[in-house]
């Protein structure tokens, strides 16, 4: 119970927030990747054996919105396992899936940056919503900026589209979903709030189970290399310090230039780090070389999609502990 309040005294703030980015959901074209982009519409009257037609954008955002709308709805996700949300595009198939939905949800911020321009073709009404409508999000810094390039400054200029990896921000996230779901089904509305408030509570365990397999590792040791700049919220939520990333960018579509790598290769040898983190969406080519060069090893993380219902990250709960195990591992192993 103090680690559940714990959590939600960090998430008062944003309680406005999030009445005020739900109630802004106004029409916009091209879609912004962050709010909602289509008006409210009133609940739908719903026969007794129908439910929603949900789409998700990510397998992150769909298991997020499985955990709310159970049984209530019929969800798909529309990126495949293992699919680079910075860089995928839509098919036919997926225009015709949009297209039937009553409501889709995306990370926003920037993530599915590529499928945007398909979101703003569609012939449906249904509302799109970010899951992230209610999350105050971390501004790119001066140096990602200018290491990534104009493309992805204007991209990403939202901000860091990562924000799973702190809880507390998936919490919000959890309301986020709630409320839209509730506001097509009003019938339903009850239904879709317990699930919110068992699921919230579930991830307040998660978050102190983290803190305290984050605590067996000396704080000296909480330094991360990564593919690419995805884990700062988790180094602020969690107090580790981002040496650097391969590709020093919010997006994997940006390429680093050999005086960056050569940059980060002195940064990693005077930090002493044990590893470099790859997730399992990216090519780890370069993370290979440079991990070779330096006599370190390279760690893969389910960082930006869920594994197989057979592997080690099946859910977001999933792949925060894998995540977080597999980090604690890698750092605390070197003497």
């Amino acid at each position: 119970m103090t680690s559940t309040r714990a959590l939600l005294r960090r998430l008062l703030p944003l309680g406005m927030i999030l009445v005020l980015a739900l109630a802004a959901c106004t029409p916009s074209a091209p879609p912004s990747s962050q709010t909602a982009t289509q008006p409210t519409p009133a609940a739908r009257d719903l026969a007794e054996d129908e439910k929603l037609r949900v789409v998700a954008t990510t397998s992150i955002v769909a298991d997020v919105v499985a955990q709310v709308g159970g049984d209530r709805i019929d969800l798909v996700t529309l990126l495949p396992l293992g699919a680079d949300p910075h860089a995928y595009t839509a098919t036919p198939q997926d225009l015709r899936t949009l297209n039937q939905a009553d409501l889709i949800f995306i990370n926003g911020l920037g993530l599915e940056e590529a499928l945007m321009p398909a979101l703003g073709t569609l012939d449906s009404a249904a509302p799109v919503v970010s899951v992230n409508a209610a999350v105050t999000p971390l501004a790119m810094d001066g140096e990602h900026a200018q290491d990534a390039g104009a493309q992805d400054a204007h991209e990403h200029a939202e901000g860091d589209p990562h924000t799973w990896f702190d809880v507390a921000n998936v919490i919000l996230w959890t309301g986020t979903i709630r409320d839209a779901l509730s506001r097509l089904d009003a019938a339903h509305a009850a239904e879709y709030a317990t699930a919110a408030e068992q699921y919230t509570a579930t991830l307040a365990e998660l978050d102190a189970e983290i803190r305290a397999r984050i605590d067996t590792l000396p704080p000296a040791r909480r330094k991360l290399v990564s593919d690419h700049a995805e884990f700062n919220y988790f180094a602020r939520a969690y107090g580790f310090e981002v040496i650097g990333a391969v590709i020093p960018a919010i997006s994997t579509m940006a390429e680093p230039s050999a005086q960056q790598l050569a940059v980060l290769h002195d940064q990693i040898a005077a930090a002493g780090v044990p590893a470099i983190f790859v997730g399992t969406t990216v090519n780890p080519r370069l993370e290979e070389q440079l991990a070779q060069d330096l006599g370190i090893e390279v760690v893969t993380l389910y960082t930006a999609s869920l594994s197989a219902a057979d592997g080690p990250a099946p859910s977001y709960v999933d792949l925060m502990r894998s995540t977080v195990d597999r980090i604690v591992t890698a750092l605390g192993s070197r003497e």
